[in-house]
């Protein structure tokens, strides 16, 4: 017989997982608020994994608080990738066509 309680393992992280993405999500706007940058340039500078960038990106580009740039080659990847940014200064006149 077993002394011990066992807690399952997913008790800590389900209890954490709405502090972290809200903190994530903050991270990222904060970042691109300053920043033009990818995907992956943004998760090289915050730590957050790329794939959780680009969920984030889609809820804040639905919300119209983040837009696409320019598509130019990423410095992280050497990818041809979209450059973001939060910063409405930087936002593109029209939808369709882009700053640069």
């Amino acid at each position: 017989m077993n002394k011990f309680k066992s807690t399952p393992k997913h008790t800590f992280s389900q209890r954490n997982k709405g502090t972290t993405t809200k903190n994530q999500l903050q991270t990222i706007f904060i970042y691109l608020s300053k920043h033009v940058a990818t995907a992956s340039m943004v998760s090289d500078a915050t730590g957050i994994y790329q794939k959780n960038i680009c969920r984030y990106k889609s809820d804040l580009e639905k919300r119209g608080l983040l837009k696409e740039i320019e598509k130019k080659t990423c410095k992280i990847t050497g990818f041809k990738a979209w450059f973001i940014t939060c910063n409405p200064d930087l936002f593109p006149i029209n939808p369709q066509t882009k700053l640069f």
